[in-house]
């Protein structure tokens, strides 16, 4: 059942703000789900508790729109799940990203980036094959008592729609003790889905899991969620590439949790993920975080990928019984080639292979001698691994500072930083650099659209997309303001073209003009509601965007 409310604030601003009025649609599921339907750019849509797309119908949500979740814990959690069989077309564009955020969160830069667990997340759930008995089961974060929650198949090409340009904010909420919501969580999930430009921000679990299945990801990026960045169970086999994460200092677990099986353990399919170009940033050496784990007979293969600001490396799991990662690394289905490892371990340039991989031995050998000669050997076989393969302990030109605003989180690697050989397999793009970022670029895949770029984490050079907040070409004044603003050229353009965007990625000015050196472009906006916004004026071959407050 379907809800249409225009809001008491939508209803003021009716009389006093020259925004486009968006009503409030709130969704429920009374076991019918969504339907097929098209959720519009013109409404922000309010999930009251686990809403469905059931099994044959098509949820698609246009750019720009607004998804938020009821705030609650428990029974009164929300999250959107597409089921078995169901498909979601959701394609924002850089222009017009597809937020899903809380309900309370206003989207002018007053909630504190760091709130976390305030809603469920995303949820896809399909037909592909796990290694766990009986090759389906129900995911986690849904009550076992709803059948729409359960995943896996025989279909490994199964799709569950499309998601690009989607940006998902402040989950994670528990249902139970210990039992959270990741903020994309793939169940099953099918080499039929397309899922690219993908943002999950401070989540309390982990960013992105894939439980089994055969789904690839790529330009996707993970920021300050409370667990691991990227987790993998169930025999995930699918592609990335494009990986990039960031956790605040003093929260979040590993880089990668990579676990093979978990019931059985050695179950297969084998889980053997490849991904290329990562960049994976921890929260500092002190920490005393993993960048990766693999365990549970997890495979696995990063190539031309940067480590960096890591408190330990990669630690694997060698098991007397063989039934372990080390196992899948004797079978060549784990393998690190041309990556970077910087700041990690304590021991900055000067560490090793020997640091930075780390064998735990569990339980079952017949002596501590044995236990000991093995994991002298396979150590060996890592660090031996470690250098034919291109690995290097290297300076990335990396920098972590998480501070909202400064523009000094750098996540464009040096152009000197080597790579190893390209991916050969079709599914990838075909690039030379190490890293999530081509060092050619002036800025980052996340301008434009990503929650990093409108709070102002990382900067652009002037040459390309102006730093957020930096008038190069121009001047912005006053800022802040009521509302009614200057903005003045400091050359002559010709048919510039000039638009404001709220946080959602809406715009709510457009103008094309020509100006001369020094001449004035008056702005009024009185009435607008209070909070950033961001102006984007674009003229010949260059774009800069800046910031603008109102208070």
């Amino acid at each position: 059942m379907k809800h249409f409310l225009l809001s008491a604030a939508a209803m003021i601003g009716l009389l006093a703000s020259p925004f486009e009025i968006q009503s409030q649609v709130i969704i429920t599921d009374d076991g019918s789900g969504t339907g097929t339907t098209t959720w519009t750019n013109d409404n922000t849509y309010v999930l009251d508790g686990f809403v469905f797309v059931n099994e044959g119908d098509v949820l698609t949500i246009e750019a720009g729109t607004v998804i938020k979740g009821s705030t609650g814990s428990g029974a009164d959690a929300s999250a959107l799940v597409v089921a078995r069989g169901g498909q979601i077309e959701a394609n924002g564009t850089a222009d017009a990203p597809i937020i899903f955020t809380f309900e309370s969160d206003a989207l002018d830069g007053s909630t504190p980036f760091n709130v976390r667990g305030q809603w469920g997340g995303v949820i896809l759930l399909g037909n592909a094959q796990l290694n766990s008995s009986p090759g389906e089961t129900q995911i986690e974060g849904i009550p076992d008592t709803e059948p729409r929650g359960r995943y896996g198949g025989d279909n490994d090409e199964d799709s569950s729609g499309t998601m690009t340009y989607v940006s998902i904010r402040h989950g994670g909420t528990d249902i139970g003790a210990g039992n959270e919501i990741n903020g994309l969580t793939l169940g099953g999930v099918g080499a039929g889905t397309t899922l690219d430009y993908i943002e999950v921000i401070s989540n309390a679990d982990d960013g992105v899991e894939f439980f089994g299945g055969t789904a690839s990801i790529k330009h996707v990026v993970t920021a300050f969620c409370g667990d691991d960045s990227f987790d993998y169970d169930e025999g995930w086999r699918g592609y990335g590439q494009f990986w990039c994460t960031v956790q605040e200092e003093g929260e979040g677990d590993r880089g990668g949790e990579h676990d093979g099986g978990t019931d059985p353990e050695d179950g297969l399919p084998y889980a053997h993920p490849v991904i290329y170009n990562a960049t994976y940033m921890g929260r500092g050496v002190d920490a005393g975080r993993r960048a990766l784990t693999l365990r549970d007979n997890a495979g696995g293969e990063y190539h031309n990928s940067i480590f960096y600001n890591w408190g330990k490396g990669v630690d694997i799991e060698n098991l007397a019984s063989g039934e372990d990662s080390y196992a899948r690394f004797e079978n060549n289905e784990i393998a690190f080639a041309g990556n970077i490892f910087d700041g990690c371990t304590g021991l900055g340039l000067d560490a090793t292979a020997a640091d930075l991989f780390k064998i735990t031995m569990g339980s079952g050998w017949a002596s501590s001698e044995d236990s000991t000669a093995a994991a002298t050997a396979s150590a060996a076989a890592f660090q031996a691994s470690f250098a034919a393969n291109g690995n290097a302990v290297a300076a990335s030109g990396l920098n972590y500072a998480v501070e909202e605003g400064s523009g000094l989180l750098q996540l464009i690697p040096n152009s000197n930083v080597p790579a190893g050989a390209n991916p050969t397999m079709e599914w990838f793009d075909d690039v030379t650099y190490a890293g999530a970022f081509d060092p050619s670029n002036e800025c980052p895949w996340l301008v434009g659209w990503s929650m990093l770029w409108e709070r102002g984490f990382f900067a652009c050079p002037t040459t390309g997309v102006a730093a957020a907040g930096e008038a190069t070409a121009l001047n912005i004044y006053p800022n802040p303001s009521n509302g009614n603003f200057s903005i003045q050229f400091e050359t002559s353009v010709n048919n510039a073209a000039i638009s404001i965007f709220d946080l959602s990625g809406k715009s709510i000015y457009e103008n094309q003009l020509s100006m001369v050196s020094g001449e004035l472009l008056n702005v009024n906006m009185l009435g607008t509601s209070p909070g950033l916004y961001v102006i984007t004026i674009s003229h010949g071959d260059r774009q800069q965007r800046h910031k603008l407050i109102v208070e």
